[in-house]
């Protein structure tokens, strides 16, 4: 008997879940667990229509809880293996040429953006309002995703960057965290916080020259690389957390 419906479901359960609460769904299911407790339990965003439509299929097709729940985990399973594989990409933005195809800058940000459920991190020199960016920005912070930027400031760029303050772009997101690099002046006179990249959900890394500015993604050459899956991107979020946590990046406040 085809079971279609119901693999759809659990398929998309596990998708919009993401692997610690499909884990937990899947426990809850080999409890025999209702659908009333699943929907108090999983309070990811998106997950009340999921499970609903779980319930449902599990109805429908008269299928067991425990074998429920071994479908879930094996979706879980195969989106672990499909995270942990490594794919890394060039990201180039301006003249085309016939072996080269070129990627717009502005389009992978914000593809990495709406890939982040859980965490995004982001480093960036310059910076300013750029819609495309704020749209996903804000869109990725109302589904629940912490967000931190660190940027330059005007006053450690000591004149090399002009106008408002970079963090400036950033401020219309509701919720977003704001970081700066505390350098000591007197040892870090010349220093400049001037790495741009951009990690999802510790799985996906943006890596290039590109700040988060209209011109850097639309009009000028830049070039980048996208990494996907494999310790890069884990490495880089915490090498951003450390940093975060033993003080040399300290929140900024305008």
């Amino acid at each position: 008997m085809s079971r279609r419906a119901f693999e759809a479901a659990a398929e998309a359960a596990v998708a919009v879940l993401g692997l610690p609460r499909g884990k937990d769904l899947a426990g809850l299911l080999a409890r025999r667990g209702s659908r009333e407790r699943a929907l108090v339990e999983l309070t990811t965003p998106g997950a009340e229509a999921v499970v609903a439509d779980l319930y449902d299929a599990m109805e429908r097709d008269a299928v067991p809880f425990s074998e429920a729940a071994a479908y879930i985990r094996g979706y879980a399973a195969a989106m672990l293996h499909a995270r942990d594989r490594v794919r890394v990409r060039t990201v180039w933005s301006g003249p085309s040429t016939p072996g080269v195809p070129v990627r717009a800058t502005a389009q992978v940000l914000v593809d990495v953006i709406d890939e982040a459920r859980d965490e995004l991190l982001a480093m960036t020199y310059a910076a300013r309002p750029y819609p495309a960016l704020t749209r996903a920005l804000t869109a990725a912070a109302g589904r629940g995703v912490g967000i931190h930027v660190v940027v330059e400031t005007l006053a450690g760029a000591k004149g090399l960057l002009a106008g408002r303050e970079p963090a400036e772009a950033f401020t219309s997101v509701p919720g977003l965290s704001l970081w700066h690099w505390a350098r000591d002046p007197d040892v870090h006179r010349h220093s400049r916080q001037h790495a741009k990249l951009a990690v999802a959900d510790r799985r996906t890394l943006f890596l290039g020259s590109a700040n988060l500015t209209e011109s850097a993604a639309h009009r000028n050459i830049e070039a980048g690389v996208l990494v996907s899956g494999g310790e890069a991107p884990r490495r880089a979020a915490e090498h951003i957390m450390e940093l975060q946590r033993v003080g040399a990046l300290r929140r900024l406040h305008l």
